[in-house]
């Protein structure tokens, strides 16, 4: 994908990432529609456990993760089958995030249980093209999710999404199976305004390199 072409109409499955509320879902949506993409996004209103977790995580921890497990593995299956030719992926989820979360929440026993199952289970991702990996402040994420006031989110502590931001700078640290465009969402709204959405588009259109960073100036 990193060749002198477009990298971003070169990439057949792209995936954008972050934390709760740094807007990686409205971003896929956008680049659905500018790419005519296909869709492939989380649904975590579909985990019974979910709202249950952010009011007690220590006792729904293990049920929330494997709920997720199951349903990211199918989504990958549903990939899997895509015609990738005819119109490129983009989905609002890596499975190696997974993990992430699992390492977060669990205590270390419910966390041999969970890598026991995920070996079982051996899920199998190619990975992707391109990750668009989207950065925010703790103290950002935590506004952005108290402001949209989804009620299972209403639980969520501050403490939480700030180990949660610390975790996916870590995970991204580490991470090179991908081509990673590292997107500090500070200072642009792609959601509302088109020209900053053009600018994001352009800028990873440029890309070349494996990893790439853009952090747009107050």
């Amino acid at each position: 994908v990193m060749s002198t072409r477009n990298t971003l109409t070169a990439a057949r499955h792209i995936v954008v990432e972050g934390p709760i509320g740094v807007g990686k879902t409205s971003l896929a949506r956008r680049l659905g529609a500018h790419l005519d993409a296909h869709l492939h996004l989380e649904q975590p209103e579909l985990n019974p456990f979910l709202s249950r977790f952010y009011q007690d995580q220590q006792r729904y921890a293990l049920q929330t993760q494997l709920f997720f497990l199951c349903q990211r593995i199918d989504k990958l299956r549903e990939l899997s089958q895509a015609d990738l030719l005819t119109r490129p992926v983009i989905a609002d989820f890596l499975l190696e995030k997974d993990s992430l979360f699992a390492l977060l929440t669990l205590s270390e026993d419910d966390y041999g249980l969970y890598r026991q199952i995920c070996e079982h289970l051996s899920p199998q991702a190619a990975p992707p093209d391109l990750v668009i990996y989207l950065q925010a402040k703790p103290e950002t994420l935590i506004a952005r999710v108290r402001r949209r006031g989804i009620d299972m989110e209403r639980s969520i502590g501050d403490a939480y999404l700030t180990r949660l931001a610390e975790s996916y700078m870590h995970f991204f640290h580490n991470y090179n199976a991908a081509p990673v465009m590292v997107v500090n969402s500070e200072n642009i709204n792609f959601v509302d305004s088109d020209d900053d959405f053009q600018l994001l588009v352009k800028r990873i259109e440029a890309m070349r390199g494996h990893r790439e960073y853009f952090n747009r100036g107050e």
